[in-house]
């Protein structure tokens, strides 16, 4: 039996759904638990910095997601993006610069393309044309030739003829064909990817650098000036980032490791974000991008706000940004010390006014500055992260799902009631959820369904989304 993608409406015997009893019939028989993630093959993008990675990356995926700039060192982390080629689909991990004598942060970055290169399923070692190969390049080449991850040579900048027979000396590295691409341009990039899926195997490796076997990633965000790198001094117990009263000290995100309750977690300190990216320039544009890169990246965020002040546009466009990114979220009200018995009337009335969106958030009141109840944030993380990663079994979400239906009943859409069939778990980080029926389902049952099922199975701290999939009608007597 053929279980559907995550586009698909369903599945028979015959590999489409063709009436209700196809659909009652399997979810009795708990066959819908095959709806959820297909592990997809990686393919690690690795190389010196400034290659042109996050720029073949983004060619690769047809579309602008990794941040590029022409500077090095703008990608620290490696940050996996779901990609497809000729009917197949994979995961581009993108990695910041390799080098291997790397001091302080760089150090951490080389460490990360390196665990990138022993996870993945295939390896792009890029290197420039424009400067040949390089003492670390060559030094890559070393570690990789130890590897026994199938490895393709990508020579970027290639944007013309004349630059070709430079790129053909580079047989030179032992690693095979060089294969010449203009990232920038996108020459030569389908014939790469037709070497890549020729590369990949069949079935993914077992993925050693599973969910939760590291330290967990947390995006410390916020307006300027509300205490973000003062929280991540006073949890490291050390100057980790510089701190000034001025507002904007911070531009680059700053990644610490930090070891709270007894296990590490990776903090990364990002700039704040004072206007739309569209409205910002120069700097502050690249750090816009770059906290936006940093949510991504991150499984948690701490949404620092000033308790003390009223809240403001920008608070609620990074909590906006955090949600869309599917991210868990932790509300960390800062300045506590600050806030007297007024304005901690003032501010529960903000809360519920302005919070509507994330009403399921984690929320803790601190103070970065004494240090107060600044443990608590821990828990509260912990509480985030485990809805994040939640999932519930295709039975006990039926089972939910009829008793809720029976009680309340979509409402009527051109003069028929839709019938909600069943629901399963896609997949998690965020929890996402499938609902199959016979009929749209309005936005505001949608959202009824989304707090029944906090209700019944928590998700405290973390984004739910909902979908609803039709189902195809189809007449067998035509057949």
């Amino acid at each position: 039996m053929t279980y559907p993608d995550a586009g698909a409406v369903g599945y028979a015997a015959d590999g489409v759904w063709n009436d209700e009893t196809d659909w009652e019939i399997a979810a009795l028989e708990g066959d819908v638990e095959g709806y959820e993630h297909v592990p997809m093959p990686t393919v690690a993008v690795v190389g010196r910095p400034n290659v042109g990675k996050s720029t073949l990356v983004n060619r690769i995926l047809g579309r602008r997601e990794a941040v590029v700039e022409d500077v090095p060192g703008v990608t620290r982390d490696r940050v996996s993006y779901e990609a497809s080629w000729a009917g197949r689909r994979f995961l581009v991990q993108d990695t910041g610069g390799w080098e291997p004598d790397a001091k302080g942060l760089q150090q951490s970055v080389a460490r990360q393309a390196e665990l990138a290169m022993r996870t993945a399923d295939a390896i792009l070692l890029v290197v420039d044309v424009t400067t040949g190969a390089t003492a670390t390049d060559e030094a890559a080449v070393r570690v990789l030739r130890r590897s026994k991850t199938p490895v393709v040579l990508v020579v970027n900048k290639v944007d013309g003829e004349k630059l070709e027979a430079e790129a053909a000396s580079l047989w030179s590295l032992g690693l095979g064909e060089p294969h010449m691409v203009s990232a920038a341009h996108g020459r030569g990039t389908g014939d790469l990817l037709d070497v890549v899926l020729e590369a990949l195997p069949e079935t993914p490796r077992e993925d050693v650098a599973a969910p939760g076997s590291g330290p967990r990633r947390v995006a410390l965000v916020g307006k300027p000036n509300v205490g973000k790198s003062s929280l991540l001094n006073k949890l490291a117990g050390d100057e980790r980032s510089v701190v000034h009263d001025v507002a904007g000290t911070t531009v680059d995100p700053v990644d610490s490791l930090v070891e709270l309750g007894g296990k590490p977690w990776r903090f990364v300190d990002t700039a704040g974000l004072r206007r739309k990216v569209a409205n910002a320039s120069g700097t502050e544009f690249y750090a816009s991008l770059r906290t936006k890169s940093a949510i991504e990246a991150a499984e948690v965020a701490v949404m620092l706000i000033d308790a003390s002040q009223p809240i403001t546009e920008q608070d609620l466009r990074v909590i906006s940004m955090v949600a869309d990114a599917g991210r868990a979220l932790v509300l960390a009200y800062n300045k506590w010390d600050l806030v007297d018995e007024d304005r901690r009337e003032q501010l529960e009335r903000e809360i519920d006014r302005e919070m509507v969106q994330v009403p399921w958030a984690q929320r803790v009141n601190i103070s970065a500055h004494t240090g107060r109840a600044v443990q608590k944030l821990v828990p509260a993380m912990e509480t985030a992260l485990e809805s994040w990663d939640k999932r519930i079994s295709t039975g006990r979400l039926n089972t939910w799902l009829k008793e809720v239906v029976a009680a309340t009943p979509p409402p009527m859409r051109g003069g028929r009631l839709p019938r909600v069939l069943f629901v399963t778990q896609a997949t998690t980080r965020p929890p996402t959820f499938v609902l199959f029926t016979t009929g749209f389902l309005e936005a505001g049952y949608r959202r009824f369904l989304e707090r029944r099922l906090r209700e019944e199975f928590g998700f405290d701290g973390s984004p739910v989304r909902i979908s609803v999939r039709v189902r195809e009608k189809r007449d067998r007597r035509k057949k």
